[in-house]
């Protein structure tokens, strides 16, 4: 028999884990305060925490993405190639669309970059650029284009 409590805990996960996400990333593509950073990196853990209660592997993923272009952000280097590599090999290996496999560029170029790696910075940045431009969709393409413009050229 179905239990309504946990029926009930699983939606607000759900609820919460999609929230905490889509703030996240709103304050990644903008101009943030040293508070709206803090509030990004809670944003960004929160939201994976609730992915993990509930989510598949794939949400649980894509948490993981958004933790690596954080980590990015704020400079944390080594953390957020670690989370770019699992994530990259995670996505190369099913099947995923165009503009997910071009964030997944995007961010481990960016992961790379900030990690002081080189060689694996220009090489993403590469693979990100002919990605983006594989994504047929406009709206989908301007999306991953804003998180890519954060990332400097190799």
């Amino acid at each position: 028999m179905p239990d309504p409590q946990r029926s009930e805990a699983v939606a607000w996960h759900r609820k919460f884990a999609a929230a905490t996400n889509n703030r996240a990333w709103e304050l990644s593509v903008q101009e943030r305060s040293a508070a709206e950073s803090r509030e990004m990196l809670s944003a960004a853990y929160a939201s994976a925490w609730h992915w993990a209660q509930v989510g598949s592997e794939l949400n649980r993923m894509r948490a993981t993405m958004l933790l690596a272009e954080v980590h990015a952000l704020l400079g944390f280097g080594k953390s957020a190639l670690a989370s770019a590599e699992e994530v990259r090999e995670y996505f190369l290996r099913v099947e995923t669309p165009e503009w997910e496999v071009a964030f997944v560029h995007v961010i481990h170029a960016h992961a790379a970059s900030v990690a002081g790696e080189v060689a694996k910075h220009r090489s993403s940045y590469e693979l990100a650029l002919a990605a983006l431009a594989a994504i047929p969709d406009e709206e989908e393409r301007n999306i991953v284009a804003s998180t890519f413009s954060h990332v400097p050229r190799p």
